[in-house]
């Protein structure tokens, strides 16, 4: 039998939820131990996800400035892609130094890592390749995995889920993407850069679902000059091997019954990593659609086991891990910690990107929440004309009587960057006067949300002047 190893916490998952709780409870005084079958820390987000696909994504838009400076008069010749080198630059230069960062992050702040897949084998024991570990507490940030439905599974490499895409096997002459969510737009966005000819199915009535429409409404515009064919409310009802390509079945209204592909990429979604976790040994239990239930303190139903990420439920995102795990952390620490944020941004970084926090107007009818819309266009910002990107779009949702911002959503260049003025707004409970009455810097594009907010007043300096209103009343307490 092997030893047995005690620790106060043990983390399952070397991500963006695994490695900061562990960081951050080994700072103050855990014993910790970060357990995670990747042979590099980081988990999906920087080995397989999030980090190499942002890389991509900055070579994509710089082939495609390139090829747009000749609107404004600078002509360059025609981008040599060295696949290599790129693949390089993104495994070597990006990934590996990042992934190096926090190997020397968790050895300098004293958090124990072990290379291995965790089992476990009651509710305080795990094994983990041999090795068995007893712990007081644990922290499960497993994270998710592509999902591939059997259909698409013909056993053919050529048919890649996102991982596989983002190695960046080839170029193809011609790439099908199962899914208009933000993966496959994303990642459909780098090939057709590179040259690939890229269409795009999707079953449901519009790319990116969860967005909102009128942000998504500019991105679609450029996607369809950009890509081969987006269809919608249409069905891949089979794909079939043969040495010719990759060819598809269709089913919907205009589309042809069949396509013949290099590639295909799946992007349906992603599901819930708990293979061969042993969790019903522990006394846990899934919920209908796969994800470990917890409670405000992240606490499972076994109380010294909590789950964090994507592992816990939706969304999916590498920030909302890694706010969770602070949360986790400070719970074990008895600190009267909860989950309960306002607003957890979303960014989807095509060009344009699209992001948004709080609520949107589908969340808003959803919920039987009456707000004011407020938008402002770029066409009437002096900086997005500077750089010749005027498709943007930056709206408010406020509560009509007392303007508290309820929700941001901005669509344009650098929206991502944008967005967590929006996020801090709605957390702090602010009205659109504090958004406007806060000078933002001249020329910006951060311009785009004071004049929104400004609309919650009146008229915004730079739109055309609709009705006259009466400024902003001041509460005592802003005399001064």
């Amino acid at each position: 039998m092997a030893d047995l190893r005690e620790v106060q916490l043990l983390v399952i998952g070397g991500g963006p939820g695994g490695y900061p709780a562990a960081l951050h409870a080994a700072d103050h005084g855990l014993q910790t131990l970060l357990v995670d079958e990747d042979p590099k820390l980081g988990g999906v987000c920087l080995n397989r996800g999030c980090i190499p696909s942002k890389a991509l994504l900055h070579a994509a838009k710089l082939i495609r400035e390139a090829h747009d400076a000749a609107e404004i008069g600078l002509t360059f010749g025609e981008p040599k892609i060295d696949l290599a080198k790129l693949r390089d630059f993104v495994q070597q230069k990006v990934v590996g130094k990042l992934t190096g960062g926090i190997g020397m992050l968790c050895k300098g702040r004293g958090v124990e890592t072990l290379r291995g897949h965790a089992t476990f084998e009651d509710a305080n024991t795990v094994s983990v390749d041999g090795t068995r570990i007893r712990f007081k507490n644990c922290i499960l940030a497993t994270g998710s995995l592509p999902a591939m439905p059997k259909l698409f599974a013909i056993g053919d490499d050529r048919v890649m889920d996102s991982t596989g895409a983002l190695l960046l096997p080839d170029v193809p002459k011609k790439l099908l993407v199962i899914g208009g969510g933000y993966i496959g737009l994303e990642i459909g966005s780098v090939y057709a850069a590179l040259g690939t000819k890229v269409t795009v199915v999707e079953f449901l009535d519009g790319l990116l679902p969860l967005a909102d429409r009128d942000l998504v409404a500019p991105l679609e515009k450029k996607l369809r000059k950009e890509f081969e064919a987006i269809y919608l409310n249409t069905k891949v009802a089979k794909l079939e091997a043969t040495k010719g390509g990759i060819v598809a079945t269709l089913e919907g209204k205009d589309v042809p019954d069949t396509a013949t592909f290099d590639r295909v990429l799946v992007s349906v979604g992603r599901r819930p990593n708990t293979t061969n976790l042993g969790l019903e040994k522990a006394g846990l239990k899934l919920d209908e659609k796969g994800f470990i239930p917890v409670d405000k303190q992240r606490r499972t139903a076994v109380p010294h086991i909590q789950a964090i990420g994507d592992v816990a439920g939706e969304p999916g995102l590498a920030h909302k891990a890694t706010a969770e795990a602070r949360v986790a952390v400070e719970v074990l620490l008895g600190e009267p910690a909860e989950w309960g944020p306002r607003a957890i941004p979303a960014v989807i970084f095509t060009d344009p990107e699209i992001a948004w926090a709080g609520l949107s107007e589908k969340d808003a009818e959803a919920q039987n929440v009456t707000v004011e819309v407020l938008k402002f266009p770029w066409a009437a910002s002096g900086r997005a004309v500077s750089i010749a990107r005027t498709e943007g779009l930056t709206k408010l949702l406020v509560e009509p009587e007392t303007k508290r911002v309820l929700g941001v959503g901005i669509v344009g260049v650098n929206a991502g960057e944008m967005i967590a003025e929006g996020v801090l707004a709605i957390e702090m409970g602010a009205v659109a006067r504090d958004v406007l009455e806060s000078i933002h810097p001249h020329p910006t594009l951060s311009e785009t949300v004071m004049e929104s907010a400004e609309l919650a007043y009146g008229n915004a300096t730079h739109t055309v002047a609709k009705k006259k209103t009466s400024a902003p009343k001041r509460n005592a307490d802003d005399a001064g």
